[in-house]
């Protein structure tokens, strides 16, 4: 695994530090549902075409869901983009070489990683694998750093060992959508780009008004590439809980070395120096299942409709309001 920043806490999840908590929780003045049973009694979801088709862990977006995933992803990239990312949809499929070298381990037993029979393809887990071997064995000249790349792709997890109450429904999924946040930078603005991330981070989720809380997250539950990283959880009423919905890391030259990305440093007195690492460093803008479940749970109606943020409003045709009424008229 990559070393550790000198501020990580030592230790398991519980040991995470709270860096920012932003919002309150909401009072309800009723009970409250949760998303499986908001999403269908509003046409959202459709689990049980999902598992005949496919089994279990998989849904069909119908409705209002579909258009509220379409909402989602492209106001995640209309905003990324306005912070400088190039935009780009990138392949679910991947070699499994390129994806050991990010750090993610395809053949481990309980892996995470879907494999192709008779391939060395496997299906990706995130776009941070594509966009990482976007300058895989490529040489950037210094004056072009940091490069800020962001991409929608489906991602694809085994979800091996998951189980329980807290992951029905759209919690742990084996297929969803996400847009990732991915940078190749210095050595010299790896940490300041990490605050930069988080911060693009939080000022989406504060504008879609969520109530959640900002981790600095502890030495065991970095995984094998992260130097550092911080964690976004949002308050989720009806599991009473706060549920991961996006992590920032700071991979330093973990995944530049095995994929051997590098950079000529700016000439000193005119003489060339020698060639160095990049460091790398990813982030989730919006993955979609965890946004929805955060969405219909915190801005229901005791009526059974869910107030539509107001950012994702006009990539909705407008509509402010999902309503059960909406759904009897579209089935007549």
């Amino acid at each position: 695994p990559n070393d550790t920043h000198p501020d990580v806490p030592l230790g398991d999840e519980t040991m995470a530090v709270l860096r920012r908590e932003v919002g309150t929780k909401r009072d309800f003045s009723f009970e409250v549902a949760n998303h499986v049973d908001i999403g269908e009694r509003l046409g959202m979801f459709d689990f049980a075409t999902g598992s005949k088709v496919c089994g279990s862990r998989f849904v069909y977006l119908t409705g209002a869901g579909a258009m509220l995933e379409l909402a989602l992803i492209n106001w995640a990239m209309q905003k990324v983009v306005s912070k400088g990312f190039t935009p780009m949809v990138v392949p679910d499929l991947v070699r499994q070489s390129t994806m050991e070298k990010c750090g993610f381990q395809p053949r481990a037993e309980n892996t995470q990683v879907y494999n192709i029979e008779s391939s060395e393809l496997c299906l990706a887990g995130t776009a941070e694998i594509l966009l990482g071997g976007v300058y895989m064995d490529e040489v950037v000249e210094e004056k072009k750093l940091p490069i800020k790349m962001a991409a929608f792709s489906h991602c694809f997890r085994t979800e091996a060992g998951a189980a329980g109450a807290s992951t029905r429904g759209m919690y742990r999924l084996h297929q969803f959508s996400k847009v990732e946040m991915f940078v190749v930078a210095t050595p010299e603005q790896s940490d300041a780009l990490h605050d930069e991330l988080i911060g693009i981070e939080e000022e989406m989720y504060t504008e879609l008004g969520f109530h959640f809380k900002v981790l600095d997250m502890s030495s065991e539950d970095l995984g094998a590439p992260a130097y550092r990283k911080f964690d976004i959880e949002a308050w989720m009423p009806a599991l009473e809980r706060y549920g991961e919905i996006s992590s920032a890391s700071n991979c330093t030259d973990y995944q530049a070395r095995r994929l051997n990305i590098k950079y000529r440093p700016s000439a000193v007195d005119g003489k060339k120096q020698p060639l160095a690492h990049c460091h790398t460093l990813n982030a989730t803008a919006c993955a979609v299942p965890r946004m929805i479940i955060t969405i219909l749970e915190n801005f229901q109606n005791e009526d059974g409709s869910v107030n539509v943020p107001e950012p994702l409003q006009p990539f909705m045709g407008g509509l402010k309001v999902l309503t059960p009424e909406d759904v009897a008229a579209s089935s007549k």
